[in-house]
This record gives C-alpha cells, structure tokens and sequence, in this order.
C-alpha cells in the first residue's frame, strides 16, 4: 500500500479482512465535512458506477452502528479538533466494517479522502467506470504535513490557461495534497486579468502570447469560479502581478505607466528584465493601489503576490524604495505580501512580507543575503530552488519541451533529493513557510506539455513539502512514485517516464 506523499505512520494488519466498496456502499459525514464527502462520492460514483448517496447527520451519530445497513460497510467522514492542534491532520482507519475519515478540520478530511483514492485500484482515477473489485487492506493512517504552504506556480501571463483547464490542474494539485496554487497573472507577453476601470489592460495587454499565439484572460466572475472551485479542495489561491520589471503588457495597454510616456509595442518574445514602470510617477501608484485593491477584493486567501523579480531596467535606487512602497500598498489591503527574493535587497519592507526564494540549491552570490532580509524583517519564506523545484526545466532524456538555464536538465531523483533547511544558511526550519515548485510557461502552449514537465516531478515538491524530514531514500520514493503513478495513467494525465524510475504500467 504505497502512498506519496509519504505518512507520518502507516499501521497495516495483513491478517485482517479488506474493506470492500460495494454497490450499496453509502457515505456519511457530518455537516463540516459535507464538501470533502460530496467530492469524494462524486468521484467514486465515476469510477465505480454505483450510486455512492451521501447522508448528512449530526456529528455524534456519524459513527453509529445502525448507519451501515444492509449489510455494506460505510465510509464515514467527520472533524475533530481534539486529533491533533495541527492544520489539515488526519486518521484513515479502514477495516471490513468500513472506513472512517477524521480531520482536524476539513481540509484534513479532504486530505484523508485523497489518501483513500491512492489504497483503492488506481482505476478509482479513471474517468469512466470499470467492473472490479474496488477493495482496501486493512489499515490506519495518521498524518499531518510538515510545511503549512505546499505550492505549484502556473504561469498563465506567457501561454494562456482556460479556467476549464486551471480546474483539471487543481484536481491534480489535490490528489498530491499540495494547498496553494501561485497564478502568475501578468508579464511582459500578456495581463490575464479583468480590472475594472482599466479595460486596456486585457484589451491591448492580453490580446497575445509567447510566438503571437492567442490571448486571453479572466473575468471577475472566471477569477472567482477558479478560487471558490480551489477552496473545495482545500488549495489557497495565489495570486501574482509582477512588478515594477516584467510590465510591457501593462506598458503597452497605458502610455502614463511609462517613465517617458510613450506606449510600448507588444511583445511576444521571451527575453526577460527589458520594461518598468515609471518608478517615481504617482500615476503608478494610483494603478498600482487600485489593481491590489480589486485584486484583494477578488482574494479570499490571505496572500498576494507582487513579483518582483528581474527588475533589470529599474535603477537600484528606485528598486529599493519601490519595493518598500508597493509592499506597504499591499499590506493596506489587509493582505500579506510575497513577493521574488531580490525585494530583500530593499531593507525595509512592510512586517511580514514573505519572500520566494527562486535561486539555487548551492545559492549564488548575494541571493541568500537577499533572503535573510525578509526573515530580518519579521517575514518568513518559501523555497523554489530553480535547478530542483522549478517544473519548466527539461528532462536529461528528452528536450522536446522546457528550458536549461537553471543549471541544465532536472531529473526525477534530482527534484527529490533537496531538503529546504539546507539551501540557504541561517533560514531555518520555523523561518520557511513552505515550498513551492514554479511552471513558467514559455515552451508550454497546451495542457499536454503542461502535464508532460509537471509529472512526475510534481510529486517531489508534494513529498518535501508534506512528509516529515528523513534521510533521502530515493529507492524508496521511486518505487512509491511508481506506484501512484499508475493513478496518473487512469486518469489521462500525460506524464513523462524518464528511465530512472521503474514504471509498472
């Protein structure tokens, strides 16, 4: 019974009867625990084809004897705080009688219903139903993650995503147990968001793609649709306008934003660090308090994410004073700001602001200095070591998509070998946040390559951030990725297969 990531304890009984899902299979939840249960009855009910209803009750009869009638065992789900004082634990206990699902709230429960979709046949990721025994050895789960932000980074400003298409992707963030999707919403190649009050914004800025390809961007009512669907699965979204460098399409869209004036042409390439904003223009800040303003009205989630990075055409000067006022503009928002690591040369950023870490596992000159500002200055971090956690790198054995600028192609074992306490000196265990794994989107135009360069790897970023810290077992994280894998090839994700990895199907 392999899971990833891997659980905190894992207590099997071989000499125990298997819990068998049948037909006449209910689920009962109580009320706090109403969304986890209809999403993992849906998602049963495809796979399955049985009619898997759903009863509500209240919290002191969900475990009673008589719900399981008929002679089926029931899944049962529910929250309990006294588990643990941890957020999003849980206990799986599966027996012939049935499953039982507890959370520490309902995120935990969501968790635990992931965890019981990796125990069943791989099939239970399938699209469409199939005939077999759908059966789970008798087992008990406890577990609880490492890190509180475990994030994958979309890039939806160079190549455009569909809301239909961010949705699949969050399905597949959940099954990992990952809680916070980073949208990085504007670039020099596009700005995919509605403003309302700048309608330039998308109808110049996000008319284009990397090569000219075909824009786009999101309503309100589209932005809201992705967070509420995120919410239900239990993923923070995080939103990002990149800022003062990465702005054409906002230059170009605004003449005024310019430092000169003069309205910037469209730009479809892929060169970085060429465009900012007029730094000490007023007008800037006025767009700037309105765009964050709208954006954390937008945002139920407590973070918004400003960029920051690459800022090359901004003289360090106004960089650093820029970053101390733009942070400071978010926090007015009520929310807390993140923002590239190289805000940390400012100095003085609004209390709390979070920096991403985005260099090296072996940092570069400069890069780690940059980020013990943020912890200095009361923030904490979140590490995105390029040559291991970055999706948009290519694989040794096929360069069909991705780049190489990040210390050349990143294998499966080399995504899974790093350990975020070690990466930079002095950002320990209670300065990091949590970890995130970035998907820049200049070689990817469609959700094929998206899925080819996020899986596997994905699923180390899910184990680091997750799974408590051990020595790396990369024998034992292979054989389990291969495993889940399976999973992945029922559902129709269309996954490399790079040769270290035994696959099995």
């Amino acid at each position: 019974m392999s899971l990833l990531p891997r659980p905190r304890s894992q207590r099997s009984d071989p000499s125990a009867e298997p819990f068998v899902l049948e037909s006449g299979t209910r689920v009962i939840t109580s009320p706090e625990a109403a969304t986890p249960a209809r999403l993992l009855a849906e998602a049963l009910r495809t796979s399955t084809g049985y009619a898997i209803p759903v009863d509500t009750v209240a919290a002191d009869e969900r475990g009673a004897d008589h719900l399981a009638t008929g002679g089926c065992p029931a899944i049962t789900l529910g929250i309990d705080e006294r588990l643990t004082p941890t957020p999003e634990a849980y206990r799986l206990t599966v027996t012939a009688e049935g499953v039982d699902l507890v959370g520490s709230d309902a995120a935990g429960v969501l968790h635990a219903t992931q965890t019981l979709r990796q125990l069943l046949p791989p099939a239970t990721w399938a699209p469409q139903a199939s005939a077999q025994v759908w059966e789970v050895a008798a087992v008990v789960v406890d577990d609880a993650p490492r890190f509180a932000y475990r994030g994958v980074m979309l890039d939806v400003a160079r190549h455009f995503f569909t809301v239909a298409q961010v949705q699949r992707f969050i399905d597949q963030l959940a099954s990992l147990k990952l809680n916070h999707l980073h949208l990085h919403l504007s670039d020099d190649q596009g700005w995919r968001l509605e403003i309302a009050g700048w309608p330039e914004l998308t109808g110049i800025g996000a008319a284009t793609a990397v090569g000219g390809g075909e824009g786009g961007f999101y309503t309100a009512a589209d932005y809201r649709a992705i967070v509420d669907y995120a919410a239900d699965r239990a993923i923070t979204i995080v939103p990002e306008i990149d800022v003062p460098g990465h702005t054409n399409a906002a230059l170009a869209a605004y003449p005024e934003l310019n430092a000169d004036g003069v309205a910037r042409e469209p730009y479809t390439g892929t060169e970085v660090g060429f465009s900012s904003l007029a730094i000490r223009s007023e007008t800037t800040y006025a767009f700037l308090e309105d765009v964050f303003g709208q954006l954390a009205a937008l945002t139920p989630g407590p973070y918004l994410h400003l960029g920051g990075d690459e800022a090359l055409a901004t003289p360090e000067a106004d960089f650093r004073w820029f970053a101390w006022r733009v942070s400071e503009l978010v926090a007015a928002t009520g929310k807390t700001a993140v923002a590239w690591h190289e805000f940390g040369a400012s100095g003085e950023l609004a209390p709390g602001t979070v920096g991403q870490y985005w260099n090296y596992v072996a940092p570069e000159p400069g890069h780690a200095e940059q980020l013990r500002s943020f912890v200095r200055q009361g923030g904490r971090v979140i590490m995105s070591p390029a040559d291991a956690a970055y999706l948009d790198m290519q694989y040794p054995d096929d360069d069909s998509a991705g780049l190489t600028w990040a210390d050349g192609p990143t294998s499966v074992e080399r995504s899974a070998a790093w350990e975020p306490t070690d990466v930079v000196a002095g950002v320990g265990e209670e300065d990091i946040l949590g970890v995130e794994a970035p998907l820049w989107t200049e070689t990817v135009g469609d959700v094929e390559t998206l899925e080819f360069l996020v899986f596997p790897r994905i699923a180390s970023i899910a184990e680091i951030g997750w799974s408590e810290r051990r020595a790396a077992d990369w024998p034992d994280f292979r054989d389990r990725l291969a495993e889940i894998a399976r999973g992945w090839s029922a559902s129709g994700i269309a996954f490399h297969r790079p040769p270290e990895v035994d696959w099995l199907s």
